[in-house]
């Protein structure tokens, strides 16, 4: 598996749940939550950025389940 460094954030740069589109960068079509070491964050962002989409799925900005998926 290649690591794609989808994006790197600056120690001042602020994650918060209110990004949305920031964070559908780190969820699959699913709507899982891309592991770290594809990633390419470092643990700190990592934990962050799930705290900020489990905050959003909470909220109802982002959903649970992708829509389009099959079930």
């Amino acid at each position: 598996m290649i690591k794609q460094n989808l994006y790197k954030a600056t120690i001042n740069e602020k994650i918060t749940y209110k990004d949305v589109n920031l964070l559908k960068i780190f969820l699959t079509q699913q709507g899982k939550i891309l592991p770290r070491r594809i990633t390419g964050l470092t643990i700190q962002q990592q934990k962050k950025i799930a705290k900020a989409i489990k905050r959003a799925r909470i909220l109802s900005l982002l959903p649970f389940v992708s829509s389009n998926s099959i079930f």
